[in-house]
């Protein structure tokens, strides 16, 4: 659930801290007061797209914090490597006056993906877009399986989908005309000849190049190994006869002294080692013996590697994996023929396996439409839509090839709003009211498959009044048992049902605008719904309804 939202500088709200509860809350205030803001921040810190003019005017730089509360967020923090402490998880997110954005998750930075991610598991918020994605038929496919196909059902379609495109575009390939197959076959040939004479072996162009650097430097490297040599061992007084005759004067002073044997041990492994390192440096010295050809051939072998480089865009290991798919390339070309009339059986053995998979997909939706049906209607009598009638009109695709990643179904949505009116789309059907309420029914059926707790609700009462306004409250209440559900609204059907109500206000202080957010108790709830009912000028008589309206809410709640 959300537990508290902390805005700063976004619009005209200079700084906002809310604190929220379970259950329904509301958010109220006159048109223009800045609660669609509430909104627009809420998205933002769920990883949304934002814009620079959210920025208060005049600040360099906004912000919002949201803390919420959630066991599926705290197993995406510990898949991301992110500590919830306390099962806490704070989303930040930071806007800049010059469009630049940046996200927190528990302190750790986080891309605004990553954010959005999150932020699905967090929160829904249904906005009037929703609506507008209900009249899209091209959505209400993709309704049908969320609310009723099985996760197992779609993957096994995708995948056997999947497998037979992948047989048609590997015959596509193999179909060209003989002048094109000719020419790319040519090219292949003259590829494959270029990278088998380069005779390219993994790892070879280091070695070169540590070669080339060091007899580019032979010289230096070879003065400096003969002097530590000579010092070592080939000086008249080198290191390694000084250290022996050290080690001959210390073994026969302790004969007298005899705690000096641990110190003439010492010597004769340092005399040791000296020796050991003489040797070393003499190997590697023998090792600089080179000719100015040895010199040129790795220059022209180094320059030959990286002009196959740059020719093919590749480095070592992806040429030699160029000639490989190359190789493959034009064995396929030169027996297309013969894989083509195996293709065919394959293509068509796997078009029959996703046709099969794609009727058992379209069987499951038929169940699916049907409860679906059912359970909308139901929804909307609920939502004083008595002679509602829902249906999911699910057809055969017709045209040459039925079958795409889809299945073979189309789907549409159509209803009747009223008795004796014909079925039709959604779109030509349904009014304002009629919309706002289809989605929250849909909304509703499909909460009980979401695993999101807590839901957003902004403009839901748009074109609703009356009777259906006191449906929609009750049904955002008895959602509200088992979600966290916050509603932005105008009706005072919806804010008298809510448990807790918050009052957005817009003031002016010293010519600048400002947006206040507080937490009403039940006086200003009253004081409040009586506004929203009659207006500025509040009276005893519609403070009175205001009661009655609180009243009968804590009734309904408590019957739930």
């Amino acid at each position: 659930m959300l537990k508290s939202l902390h805005i700063e500088n976004i619009a005209v709200i200079e700084r906002a801290d809310v604190d929220f509860t379970r259950g329904l809350s509301v958010l109220t205030g006159e048109t223009g007061a800045g609660k669609s803001i509430m909104i627009d921040a809420l998205n933002a810190v769920l990883g949304n797209r934002t814009s620079r003019e959210l920025v208060r005017t005049g600040a360099e730089k906004a912000s919002v914090t949201a803390v919420f509360e959630s066991a599926e967020a705290e197993l995406w923090c510990r898949d991301n490597e992110i500590d919830a402490e306390d099962g806490e998880i704070i989303l930040q997110r930071r806007l800049n006056a010059d469009g630049k954005t940046s996200a927190r998750v528990n302190g750790v930075p986080v891309s605004a993906g990553q954010l959005r991610e999150l932020g699905a598991l967090l929160l829904d918020i249904h906005g009037q877009n929703d609506g507008r994605q209900l009249l899209d038929e091209k959505r209400h496919l993709d309704y049908l399986d969320r609310y009723g196909v099985s996760e197992d059902r779609i993957r096994e379609f995708s995948g056997a989908y999947a497998a037979w495109r992948e047989f048609v575009r590997e015959s596509e390939r193999l179909r060209m005309d003989e002048a094109e197959k000719a020419r790319l076959e040519d090219s292949l040939r003259y590829r494959i000849q270029e990278l088998e004479k380069a005779e390219l072996r993994s790892g070879e162009e280091a070695e070169l190049t540590e070669r080339r650097d060091l007899l580019r430097n032979a010289e230096k490297l070879t003065e400096n190994l003969e002097s530590a040599y000579s010092a070592l061992y080939e000086a008249s007084e080198n290191a390694v006869s000084l250290c022996g005759d050290a080690e001959y004067s210390v073994e026969r002073a302790s004969s007298w002294s005899p705690d000096l044997a641990e110190t003439a041990a010492l010597i004769r492994d340092a005399r040791l080692a000296l020796e050991d390192a003489a040797e070393r440096l003499r190997e590697k010295r023998q090792e600089l013996d080179f000719s100015p050809e040895e010199y040129d051939r790795l220059e022209e072998r180094l320059a030959l590697l990286r002009r196959l480089e740059k020719k093919y865009a590749a480095d070592e290991d992806g040429l030699i994996a160029l000639l490989e798919e190359s190789r493959r390339r034009l064995d396929e070309l030169e027996y297309a023929e013969d894989r083509l009339a195996k293709l065919e059986k394959e293509t068509a053995e796997a078009r029959k396996k996703a046709f099969r998979a794609a009727e058992d997909l379209s069987a499951e939706r038929k169940a699916a439409a049907s409860r679906l049906e059912k359970q909308v209607e139901t929804e909307l009598r609920e939502l004083n839509m008595p002679s509602v009638r829902f249906r999911v009109l699910l057809d055969r695709r017709e045209g040459d090839e039925p079958l795409n990643a889809d299945g073979i179904d189309q789907i549409r949505f159509v209803m009747s709003a009223n008795a004796g009116e014909a079925l039709g789309p959604i779109s030509r059907i349904a009014s304002g009211g009629e919309l706002a309420r289809i989605m929250l029914a849909l909304k509703n059926v499909f909460a009980e498959k979401d695993r999101v707790e807590a839901l957003i609700f902004d403009e839901v009462d748009t074109g609703v009044s009356g009777i259906a306004a006191q449906r929609v409250a009750e049904k955002l209440a008895r959602l509200a048992k088992n979600r966290q559900v916050l509603c932005v609204t105008h009706l005072p059907q919806i804010a008298a049902m809510a448990e807790a109500q918050y009052l957005v206000e817009k003031k002016e202080r010293d010519g600048r605008t400002y947006t206040d957010i507080r937490l009403l108790d039940r006086e200003g709830r009253r004081r409040e719904l009586a506004r929203i009912s009659g207006g500025e000028d509040v009276s005893e008589t519609l403070l009175a309804g205001a009661e009655e309206l609180l009243a009968r809410a804590d009734q309904f709640r408590a019957a739930l």
